[in-house]
């Protein structure tokens, strides 16, 4: 038997990039959007026959030119009326451009209705101290970001936006405050965060196999309200991860603003006076945190299983061939395990629909001391550690010059234990 979905009726214009095989980009965030109930209308800004990460693929970038033409296709049909818009992967500047001023269109529209239109940017740039994208891009999406009402960086990309390095409470705050006053964004969702051992943020009694989100609404003197959700990384890497988290973000969000009343209000902005862990954004990504962890936990279980057999069948090749043919096994070894990979959203979509409720997921606050935290999360009856997220940067500071530019490719919010270095590229 079916039900009505518990989202909100929303129309998202969706720009991101485009794979034949696979859920990364608008393949993975229409059909999470899509499987709660929002109405999706997808521009590609590239079209591939699979994600990077396999190492080899077919498929071309899609111009800039192209990007607003098909925007003004749909304008002129008076099919523009979006109630978001999502971006994710853009590989150049001039494409970020475009979609700069179809953002602008959009919120241009909606300027005598305040809540009418919403614009999520997950500002795709890089990972790990590496760029995805040429430097010009960077400033590129600076001048969008103030256009935005929401913005979805990793670590990387927030430290790179705020010159900002996050290594401890102090500095996570600093770099909420810069990203929400700089470019006046009212949201902020750090996607995944890993902090030193010793940071005040980091995790304790020996558990480091975890990854923090942080996220904050600013008040309106630009304060953020930060709240952080701890959770699993498992041991594998998955592509399309950020476009996942991005793509429930949009939905969660729009129904938790729905209950708060916010709705009909600028940006969805929480009054001052709400907590961090009561705003309408902390309700949404504990929603968001625990249907990633369910799919990708039976995600990482299948690929365990094709894992466990390939390398039994590499261990017998080898004893066979020795070091002859060893190169094309590992090529083909590397292709079926990045295969075993991809998300498994299709056979899993009740965890989208339903995501499983606990403790575990539940927001905690990120201002005030540790003991003002801790006795908080006592009122709740629960003891919980304090992990680490994802992603340290090398060095002092984040200077873009000083940072090494690889091939355009994607987020993902798990790290590797088993995988080689080339399989943790991220992947469009």
């Amino acid at each position: 038997m079916s039900r009505d979905p518990t989202v909100p009726e929303t129309r998202v214009l969706a720009i991101a990039s485009h794979v034949v095989f696979g859920y990364v980009g608008n393949k993975m965030a229409s059909f999470v959007l899509q499987s709660l109930g929002c109405e999706v209308s997808a521009i590609n800004t590239v079209n591939y026959s699979n994600h990077t990460a396999y190492r080899q693929f077919r498929g071309t970038q899609v111009p800039a030119s192209e990007i607003l033409d098909l925007y003004e296709g749909l304008r002129q049909s008076f099919l523009n009326d979006f109630d978001v818009l999502l971006s994710g992967y853009i590989p150049s500047k001039e494409a970020v451009d475009a979609v700069g001023k179809i953002g602008r269109d959009l919120k241009f529209a909606s300027t005598t209705k305040p809540g009418a239109f919403f614009w999520a940017l997950d500002p795709v740039m890089g990972d790990e101290g590496r760029l995805y994208i040429s430097p010009d891009v960077v400033p590129a999406y600076k001048s969008l970001l103030p256009h935005a009402d929401l913005a979805l960086p990793n670590q990387f990309e927030a430290e790179l936006l705020s010159d900002v390095k996050i290594t401890d409470r102090a500095s996570l705050l600093k770099a909420l405050q810069a990203l929400h006053k700089t470019y006046n964004l009212p949201h902020v969702i750090i996607t995944s965060l890993r902090f030193p051992s010793g940071s005040d943020l980091g995790c304790k009694d020996g558990v480091e196999d975890m990854i923090t989100v942080v996220g904050s609404t600013a008040t309106a003197g630009h304060e953020p309200r930060a709240f952080r959700v701890d959770t699993h990384a498992f041991p594998a890497f998955f592509s399309g991860t950020g476009d996942m988290f991005a793509a429930l973000t949009v939905a969660r969000l729009r129904e938790a603003v729905r209950d708060a009343g916010l709705a009909s209000t600028l940006s969805w902005r929480s009054a001052d006076d709400v907590k961090a862990t009561d705003l309408p954004l902390a309700r949404a990504v504990e929603k968001v945190v625990a249907s990633m962890q369910a799919v990708l936990g039976k995600t990482w279980k299948a690929r365990e299983e094709v894992r466990v057999e390939v390398e039994g069948q590499m261990d017998r090749a080898g004893l066979v061939r020795g070091s002859e043919g060893r190169e094309e096994e590992e090529k083909i070894r590397h292709l079926r395990l990045t295969r075993a990979a991809e998300v498994r959203l299709v056979r899993n979509v009740g965890d989208l629909v339903s995501p499983p409720e606990g403790e575990r997921f539940r927001a905690r606050a990120v201002e005030g001391d540790e003991t003002e935290a801790e006795q908080g999360k006592g009122e709740e009856g629960e003891t919980e550690e304090k992990p680490a997220g994802e992603k340290t940067v090398e060095g002092e500071g984040i200077e873009t010059e000083a940072v090494v530019v690889v091939e355009p490719e994607e987020v993902s919010h798990t790290t590797s234990k088993d995988t080689t270095e080339a399989e943790r590229k991220p992947a469009p």
